[in-house]
């Protein structure tokens, strides 16, 4: 029986190991898949806002971006370069054919361990 448990333990750490979010992941298509990534670029919801009143946004290597209306703390403390995990937590459907807007992320920097959620388009599927 302990051989049992202890071949199990190996099995389920190596999974765990191949399992670790890498830098340069795509970002996660399924629901409560996760990623890592970097960030490429923080500012402002709209160019020429030196405040961030506008809101915010954040973009990663990867591609993938997130979008708020709203000044996002955790977002203005972040850097160029921070190493992120990003969790994808909402799809909205029904979606018009080739409309892929509106995706939910909780995006976490690990060096701050601030986390955010928010979607990668001003509007989702299907709107302006």
């Amino acid at each position: 029986m302990r051989t049992c448990l202890a071949a199990a333990i190996l099995l389920l750490g190596a999974a765990i190991a191949r399992a670790e979010p890498a830098p340069g992941d795509p970002l996660p298509g399924r629901i409560l898949t996760c990623g890592g990534g970097v960030i490429a670029d923080i500012g402002p919801r709209l160019e020429g806002d030196t405040t961030f009143s506008s809101g915010t946004s954040v973009s990663f290597r990867n591609g993938g971006f997130q979008v708020s209306y709203d000044k996002v703390p955790a977002i203005i403390n972040s850097r160029r370069g921070d190493h992120v995990l990003i969790c994808l937590v909402f799809i909205p459907a029904p979606c018009p054919p080739g409309d892929a807007r509106g995706k939910i992320y909780t995006t976490t920097n690990l060096r701050t361990l601030d986390s955010w959620t928010l979607p990668d388009s001003q509007h989702s599927c299907g709107g302006a």
